[in-house]
């Protein structure tokens, strides 16, 4: 099912959006030299999350997947199987991981989580809170499967 098309303020409709990764490059790499380099760290950390063996699911949120032609990062959320262990991990994920070197290496917000960290809420519930703002309103966000 192909993502929406973005509402008169340039941002997806409220919701949880289900895509591949594929899909969310061909619909938001295009434009300006920035919008193509946040891609390219999209690309990266999909790559390296995927290669962990333990990836779940990658959300994706914030400016990169609006109208927005120079989107200052990518934020993500990056969700493991629970057996996922990040000692074991090579050091290029482990610097993914790592919040503020992601966000000087991978030009990325990454936030990451098993399932079993959960205590108030479920997974589902989880994802759900990613589509509230800073400012209270709802947004769209994208949930990439493996």
């Amino acid at each position: 099912m192909p993502l929406p098309n973005l509402n008169h303020e340039g941002e997806l409709p409220e919701g949880i959006h289900q895509a591949t990764i594929d899909e969310v490059i061909a619909q938001f790499s295009s434009g300006t030299e920035q919008r193509l380099m946040v891609t390219e760290h999209l690309k990266r950390i999909y790559q390296l999350a995927k290669e962990t063996g333990y990836l779940q699911q990658l959300l994706i949120f914030g400016s990169y997947i609006t109208a927005k032609p120079k989107p200052n990062d990518i934020d993500v959320v990056i969700i493991f199987d629970d057996d996922f262990d990040l000692a074991a991990c090579s050091e290029d994920v482990k610097r993914l991981l790592n919040h503020q070197q992601a966000a000087t290496e991978f030009g990325a917000s990454v936030f990451w989580i098993r399932p079993s960290l959960l205590f108030l809420e479920t997974i589902d519930e989880f994802i759900a809170g990613w589509q509230v703002k800073r400012d209270g309103t709802r947004r769209g966000i994208i949930e990439v499967r493996k």
